[in-house]
């Protein structure tokens, strides 16, 4: 006789199945035990290779990101303050999850406890809703930059930049803060074994022998109103963004002026994309192995730290011309 284990990651569900000789009937864990990739341990050591090659990258980059800005006075823009911000939670929403990953691959270490489960499964929900909010914040400064550039200064004073900020961050906090809660309070008696190289949110309330409907109903509520609004208000800003750009009157004109909001388009689709793709797998690719799915469910958490400093890096000739500075001044 076999019993199903459900993993869901942004509201799908799909199944994992386990023998009753792994179930355990008990009503507060201690720990939780992390698969992670299951059907591939095999190769754990050598899947981690490129997992952590994508980590360092994001913590190098990231950090250079993070340098530049500071000792660059040209660069203490609101503009750059932003990408600041997103460098930061670039690095909190790796950080979160790697860790952890390399154990299971390098040493076997699937045992998480029920505590720093709750605590990694907060971070990675509140800070990915504050990344999107950096994105939106991110977004009005090219508004307001395209738009009215004659009052972008007077607009987004630092005063205003460190409201939006702080907004942002609350937001995150917030109205992520009930998920913990709730997942604490709810007895646990099916199993705690979790499919994943880390704690997603219903996974983990899936396995409570109660009625988890609120906890569901909110997270749904969350993810379509709060990320829909970003992802809305973003569409609007970039829609008045190309109709000011594409009624200026030359060609290269229009193509300087994109090009100051490049990097932030490339952002937004590398951070939506993913994650957009993986929600769709889980919801209709039934027939997908479950590898793929973990797969998935991590490489739109690592990735986008990863390409985020590069982006800008690539495409942001401030910041190239401050990096080759430090280059030639060491060189020298």
């Amino acid at each position: 006789m076999q019993k199903t284990l459900f993993c869901l990651s942004i509201g799908h569900l799909h199944p994992y199945t386990m023998s009753d000789s792994n179930s355990t009937d008990f009503t507060n864990p201690s720990t939780f035990i992390l698969l992670g990739i299951p059907g591939l341990e095999a190769a754990h050591v050598w899947i981690s290779i490129p997992f952590c090659m994508i980590y360092a990258i994001a913590i190098l980059g990231n950090f250079i990101i993070m340098f530049i800005v500071k000792m660059e006075p040209s660069l203490h823009a609101p503009m750059y303050y932003f990408l600041c911000m997103l460098a930061i939670t670039d690095l909190v929403l790796s950080t979160s999850v790697l860790p952890k990953m390399l154990s299971i691959f390098w040493f076997n270490s699937r045992e998480i406890n029920f505590s720093a489960c709750l605590t990694q499964m907060y971070f990675l929900l509140s800070f990915f809703m504050i990344e999107s909010g950096i994105l939106v914040a991110m977004a009005f400064d090219r508004y307001v930059a395209i738009c009215d550039p004659l009052r972008h200064s007077t607009t987004l004073t630092n005063p205003v930049v460190a409201k939006i900020s702080l907004a942002v961050v609350l937001r995150g906090i917030m109205l992520i803060l009930p998920h913990p809660f709730l997942a604490r309070r709810w007895p646990y008696c099916r199993t705690n074994i979790i499919p994943n190289t880390y704690c997603e949110h219903i996974a983990v309330v899936k396995l409570a022998c109660t009625d988890i409907s609120v906890s569901s109903y909110y997270s749904l509520s969350v993810a379509f109103l709060v990320i829909g609004l970003d992802v809305f208000f973003i569409a609007v800003s970039y829609t008045q963004i190309l109709r000011a750009i594409f009624s200026l009157p030359t060609k290269d004109a229009r193509l300087k002026t994109f090009g100051t909001c490049g990097s932030h388009l490339c952002v937004i689709l590398a951070f939506y994309i993913p994650h957009l793709f993986a929600a769709l797998t889980q919801r209709f690719g039934h027939n997908v192995a479950l590898p793929f799915h973990v797969l998935m469910s991590n490489m739109y958490l690592l990735v986008p730290p990863m390409l985020n400093p590069i982006i800008y890096g690539a495409k942001t000739q401030e910041i190239q011309d401050r990096l080759l500075q430090l280059f030639i001044q060491k060189g020298t």
